[in-house]
């Protein structure tokens, strides 16, 4: 075969003949992103000459997440990292935290980067200053996808699980699975727009159906010990024929533990989210019943495959259907 050309490198990036020879005799004046185009596509083609240091390293694709303390915070990063590893090394993913709570860092981290950036992908929780930051960074021409939940409503892509049927599913289980009759109580974290979604299908599901089994109570919880705690025993205080619980947000551990004391704990059908230590253990002891896991690892590979395309450095579109959630039970470990 003949040795590969500029108009064949120029062909597979998606740029002139021009903007090949400035990036392959390093003349500069071109893009960051299209300069990254360019060698990938070169790469690609085995394009017969060394391509210069210079140009490694050099297309940034920015992660913000929140609360590395969480075992699925920490999977969902671990995800990342794995998965970076097997890109092209013009391709860097590079991953921050911000505080949870604080909207002005997250803002700020978002509309004022340290170094330039190709793509942003969000996984923080959703504000007003958070939204104009994001509108910011989208007007520029710069590609953001969220992840497991919405930062902005606005008309960014979203990889995650398709939260109101986790919410029902949830309410499912409880309605069939449980052998008595009498209230249902559930728990979430109001910041999260993908916790209102599950509480809607939650609730919209025991509206459909209604019967001797119905949904009686919300509780905020900020996805804290403390106000887990708090919440749930206030719970449990209104509610002495309580046969329910669902908590659709997290701090799982505080949540188990509570039940863990309870003289009918186990008799309370309960359904929560992601697989952990504590819930594994909780379902093997029968504390829970159903555990709806996110498969971050999935997500990660998603948005990643997604932003790639986005950039222009793949010509194949992802999967557009939600993730799938992963339902385990004591049965299924």
């Amino acid at each position: 075969m003949s040795k590969p050309s500029y108009h064949d490198v120029a062909k597979l990036a998606g740029v002139g003949t021009a903007t090949v020879e400035r990036v392959l005799n390093g003349r500069g004046g071109v893009r960051q992103e299209l300069v990254a185009k360019v060698v990938l596509a070169a790469r690609q083609l085995n394009y017969p000459r060394v391509l210069p240091e210079i140009h490694r390293a050099m297309l940034r694709i920015d992660v913000i997440m929140v609360r590395p303390e969480t075992t699925f915070y920490s999977r969902l990063s671990k995800a990342f990292e794995r998965i970076a590893a097997t890109l092209d090394p013009i391709v860097v993913v590079h991953r921050r935290f911000a505080e949870e709570s604080n909207a002005q860092e997250i803002a700020r981290y978002i509309a004022l980067p340290d170094a330039p950036r190709a793509g942003l992908i969000l996984a923080v929780p959703n504000s007003p200053l958070i939204d104009v930051a994001v509108k910011k960074v989208i007007d520029q021409g710069i590609p953001v996808v969220h992840i497991v939940t919405r930062a902005s409503q606005d008309e960014a892509e979203f990889v995650g699980i398709d939260n109101y049927a986790a919410g029902r599913s949830a309410a499912h289980f409880i309605s069939r699975m449980t052998r008595a009759q009498g209230s249902v109580i559930a728990l979430c974290h109001p910041i999260y727009q993908v916790h209102q979604d599950r509480i809607r299908g939650f609730s919209e599901y025991f509206r459909d159906h209604p019967g001797p089994i119905a949904f009686k109570w919300l509780g905020f919880t900020r996805d804290e010990e403390l106000f887990s705690v708090e919440t749930l025993h206030m719970g449990l205080s209104k509610f002495p024929d309580l046969i329910g619980l669902y908590n659709a947000g997290g701090a799982n551990a505080a949540v188990i533990d509570v039940m863990s004391r309870q003289e009918r704990g186990k008799e309370i059908l309960f359904v929560g989210h992601e697989l952990t230590d504590y819930t594994r253990k909780a379902l093997a002891d029968g504390i829970m019943d159903v555990v709806l896991d996110q498969a971050p690892e999935a997500q990660a590979r998603r948005v990643l495959d997604l932003m790639l395309r986005r950039i222009g450095l793949t010509t194949v579109d992802p999967d557009q259907q939600p993730i799938r959630f992963i339902t385990i039970t004591a049965e299924n470990l």
